[in-house]
């Protein structure tokens, strides 16, 4: 019998043939106490979690460190598909038993389902898919632009984005998706054999298709591939005609004919002031924005300031944007401390402060899950229900984030913000639709595997769902935005949970209108349930339903436009 591991850093250097030992002592340990067995088994899964986690958030910080990228792909590649199989033999070996409980129905109804899911087959091609996703990372933190005569990367453009002189915003919105056009052939080429392996991945599984397979493979339970369908057709019915509105009175306030890419508001680059303010710089550096955020989220509720500090204190934090740093932010979890940690690249912008509120409702999330839930597989309710805990949270914090209550805006400041975050909701809704829409076509429809058909399909659904903007001459940078959305190349299908997340959380904005406290207290129980109910009964503990339907759906973009 060999000793378990009692912290990460006994697994931060083990490769799997020291791992599968560990496995293989649970797979023959006597089941005569299961909730014994079940703790065991936690514990180590927790302390593998999160040996993965701190590889991964040592690559993201730094992907030019070839030590940590080895460590990476360590997790990744080699040790995370065969611990998913491990994961599907034990998960058989207690649904043998027989035995239950109302807090693990939901653990055992994914269990099944991932039983029935596993094919031996498949666990070499998701190795090589990791190493894939971790290509396109790299190649993405590796792009920079020129600006004023020095290298800076990629997102440090964002506030030359958002300037005053259309000049200005156009040479640096060019250069940043120009970034990614200049790297098509690359990208596509890791994409092409992304398809190719994710399409085996599902017909191996007996599916027909890698849409049909990434849906079971989430755990979807309680909608299907015609819902998120029926998500498209009432985007375009309702949130689509809300966007050309905007982007009307945005051409009307700049005094311009049409709206070039520039002009516009993208959801990837910075957005220019229409009244030809300068971009609001609310946070001079990381420090400020870090105790900025602190007195907004205590004014919110004291237990989530509390959360918060925690993470500044135990430097459960970074922030700051730099050369070599993978794109994006990301909350992740430490399982076995029970913490999150945040990941970001700031740059000083007003949309950096929603990021940071966004993943900090992530990162509350992970506070309350690890409070209330003893098992790690409790903890995580899927990624609907969390997108609803950092989607919320940014509702339930604008009205604390002036100077007055220690914020980031002076009146004048906040309402500007405030007008820059609803506008965005609706124009995201609307990206949301499109990104699902063409990983539906991608994998369905025969073709997805030419890479010229690719890019006609996304410029046609841009069409469909982003209206408003005169691309003429600029096709080639259309094209670069899929290319520079990481979600296609490290967490396929991963959007729709955006647009059915974002639903809730205005759902839970239109109560705190009411009840702010008593909001709050309810989006606080339903994050400490974790992953022990259905979807539905979630939405429904933080005051919300599920919307796909364009009625419902116009009654929320109803009441943003109302407020704008």
């Amino acid at each position: 019998m060999i000793a378990a591991p009692q912290s990460p850093r006994d697994l931060a250097r083990a490769t799997w043939t020291e791992i599968e030992p560990h496995y293989e002592q649970l797979a023959a340990r006597p089941m005569d106490d299961v909730d014994g067995w079940l703790r065991a088994w936690s514990r180590f899964e927790e302390i593998l979690s999160e040996a993965g986690a701190l590889a991964s958030v040592a690559y993201t910080c730094d992907t030019t460190d070839p030590v940590k990228e080895a460590a990476h792909l360590r997790f990744t590649k080699d040790i995370g598909p065969r611990a998913l199989e491990q994961r599907v033999r034990l998960g058989r070996r207690l649904l043998a038993t027989g035995h239950s409980a109302p807090d693990l129905d939901m653990i055992l109804r994914r269990m099944r389902n991932q039983e029935e899911l596993f094919r031996k087959a498949n666990v070499p091609l998701l190795g090589e898919l990791q190493e894939l996703s971790s290509a396109w990372q790299k190649l993405a933190a590796g792009l920079s632009a020129t600006w004023d005569g020095r290298s800076v990367p990629l997102p440090a453009l964002r506030v030359h984005e958002a300037s005053p002189d259309r000049q200005v915003r156009e040479r640096a919105y060019k250069l940043h998706l120009g970034a990614f056009a200049s790297q098509r052939d690359a990208i596509e080429d890791i994409f092409d054999r992304q398809y190719q392996l994710r399409q085996t991945v599902a017909h191996n599984a007996g599916f027909a298709n890698y849409r049909d397979y990434a849906h079971a493979e989430k755990n979807r339970f309680d909608y299907t591939p015609g819902d998120c369908e029926r998500f498209h057709d009432a985007v375009e019915q309702t949130v689509v005609p809300a966007v050309e509105r905007i982007m009307a009175r945005r051409r009307e306030l700049m005094g311009l004919d049409c709206l070039q890419p520039w002009d516009g508001i993208d959801g990837l680059t910075g957005v220019a002031d229409p009244l030809g303010r300068p971009p609001l710089r609310p946070f001079a550096d990381v420090e400020a924005l870090t105790a900025r955020a602190h007195a907004v989220f205590a004014q919110v509720d004291a237990n989530l300031g509390g959360y918060f500090e925690i993470m500044r204190r135990e430097g459960l934090v970074d922030l700051d944007g730099r050369q070599g740093k993978a794109p994006g932010g990301y909350c992740t979890s430490f399982a076995f401390r029970r913490r999150p940690f945040i990941f970001m690249n700031a740059t000083g912008t007003d949309s950096d402060v929603r990021t940071l509120l966004h993943e900090s409702g992530h990162a509350f999330h992970s506070f309350e899950a690890h409070a209330s839930q003893p098992l790690i597989f409790q903890r995580h309710p899927g990624s609907e229900m969390a997108e609803v805990a950092s989607m919320s949270m940014e509702l339930l914090a604008a009205p604390y984030l002036g100077q007055a209550g220690g914020g980031f805006f002076s009146p004048e400041d906040q309402k500007r913000s405030r007008a820059d975050h609803l506008q965005g909701i609706l124009v995201v809704l609307a990206h949301i639709a499109s990104v699902d829409a063409f990983q539906h076509w991608i994998y369905t429809s025969g073709e997805g595997h030419d890479r010229d058909a690719r890019d006609r399909q996304w410029t046609q659904l841009r069409e469909r769902f982003q209206p408003g903007v005169d691309w003429t001459g600029n096709n080639e940078l259309r094209v670069a935005r899929w290319l520079a959305q990481p979600h296609f190349f490290t967490h396929p299908f991963y959007y729709i949970e955006y647009g059915i997340a974002q639903l809730g959380a205005l759902q839970v904005w239109r109560n705190s209108m009411v009840d702010q406290a008593g909001t709050v207290a309810a989006y606080r129980g339903a994050l400490a349930l974790g992953g022990t109910r259905p979807l539905p009964g979630l939405f429904e503990a933080a005051g919300a339903r599920m919307v796909f339907d364009a009625e419902q759906m116009g009654q929320l973009v109803s009441l943003v436009e109302e407020r704008l």
